[in-house]
């Protein structure tokens, strides 16, 4: 039998992983997504043309391959029907290669409502949520009065529709709000609800699955599956930088959840990290640059929300936190993207150890809130333009010390190197 292969962020989300899926969805049967939602923006690049992804697979450009959304994805029906009318823009037939959990949770008007009063209420405090519903849709999961894709094909779906939308909107009223004082992407809630139960006729055409069924039946029958992840570990609702973290389990265990899989059934983890760091929103960044090399980052790495269109903080990369995130996902090749970012630099940094209360360490505190002073390790910049190199052999030395200092710090062989945000601008490494 088979064992499923996993790709999952090593940082605060953003680190390539739309582009990477889709490099090696030639090499498996099946891609299937295992949390996160339309909060997720997968980005990948090929012929000139830029695509983004929030809840469909970044396997689906490739026909041949199946597309899985797992039970542990939480579907906005409005928004995907604008993903796959994108799709077809583009020439893609989704519906062919595309399924659908039905145990998938359901982000209804309402649930979007919600997360803007409960972001609105944090004050200072919020925590830069994409306000896509995600919070209030996992809170519905979690006390047992979620909806879920199977749910629409009841006969009582409008009842239970719109007993849980009466919840929230005592809610909404328990926190000063009614459905007149937001706005969802520029609509009033009655239009945009009126929208969101017709792309339900959408969703309807897709193929509704058991998806814990029809992935381990996969395995057992020898087909190769990759469980594709969102956001990144330092964003995961156990482990993350708590409470400034996303709502799922980003981690290697949330496949077993989110798709239905055995732990003993995990095979290859492939965890990415950025050659340096980002985050969006609020939270603890311990690498954090407010200089023009912060800025420089930004710009040359483009790094705007593909989701939101935020500019995203940026600081060197930390390898404590990498560490970490190694450690909680048993992470067996690491890929490390954007390199081509830092080409320019005369000295690039990395964050090999922090300093909390006077005493050096290389681990994660309980809150990363707390002060912390990273120690630098500094590395001369490569200074070389990164065009058309395929073999990492040709890479310029100081970048190749630069990954190979990643690998003896991390003890994690680096698998992978993106040197552009193109398909083919990617550098496959042997191990040692």
């Amino acid at each position: 039998m088979n064992k499923i292969d996993v790709l999952l962020g090593l940082q605060w989300g953003d680190e390539g992983k739309g582009k990477i899926v889709d490099v090696l969805t030639p090499q498996y049967d099946i891609i299937a997504r295992f949390q996160g939602g339309p909060n997720a923006g997968h980005t990948l690049e090929f012929k000139g043309i830029k695509h983004i992804l929030n809840i469909i697979p970044s396997g689906i450009f490739h026909a041949d391959k199946q597309n899985i959304i797992g039970n542990g994805v939480l579907i906005e029906p409005l928004i995907f029907e604008r993903e796959i009318k994108g799709l077809k823009e583009k020439g893609v037939s989704p519906n062919d290669n595309l399924f659908v959990s039905k145990k998938a949770h359901l982000i209804t008007a309402s649930h979007r409502m919600l997360d803007m009063a409960n972001e609105l209420a944090k004050g200072q405090e919020k925590i830069g949520s994409t306000l896509k519903g995600i919070g209030p849709t996992y809170t519905d999961k979690i006390a047992r009065v979620g909806l879920r894709v199977g749910d629409i094909l009841r006969s009582d779906w409008l009842e239970k529709y719109n007993d849980l939308k009466e919840n929230h909107l005592r809610l909404l009223k328990s926190l000063g709000h009614d459905f007149s004082s937001f706005k969802i992407d520029e609509m009033s809630y009655e239009e945009y609800e009126s929208k969101w139960l017709k792309s339900l006729e959408t969703l309807k055409t897709f193929r509704f699955i058991n998806s814990e069924y029809f992935l381990n039946d996969a395995l057992k029958n020898g087909q190769k599956i990759l469980a594709e992840g969102a956001q990144g570990s330092m964003l995961d609702i156990d482990f993350g930088s708590y409470p400034f973290v996303t709502s799922s389990n980003t981690i290697t265990a949330g496949v077993c959840s989110g798709l239905g899989i055995a732990p003993s059934n995990i095979g290859r983890v492939f965890g990415l990290c950025k050659a340096y760091c980002t985050r969006v929103g609020s939270g603890p960044f311990p690498t954090e640059l407010f200089d023009e090399t912060g800025d420089k980052l930004r710009q040359t790495g483009r790094e705007f929300g593909s989701t939101t269109g935020r500019p995203r903080r940026c600081g060197w990369i930390d390898i404590p936190a990498l560490n970490y995130a190694c450690m909680l996902n048993g992470v067996t090749d690491l890929v490390v993207t954007k390199v081509d970012v830092m080409n320019d630099f005369d000295v690039v940094k990395m964050c090999t150890q922090y300093k909390i209360d006077g005493k050096e360490t290389i681990q994660i505190p309980f809150d990363l809130n707390e002060k912390i002073e990273p120690i630098f390790q500094q590395h001369q910049g490569w200074k070389s333009n990164l065009d058309g190199i395929s073999s990492y052999n040709d890479l310029p030395n100081q970048l190749k010390k630069y990954i190979e200092s990643i690998e003896e710090i991390t003890g994690v062989n680096v698998a992978i190197i993106s040197i552009s945000p193109d398909r083919k601008d990617t550098i496959f490494k042997m191990k040692k």
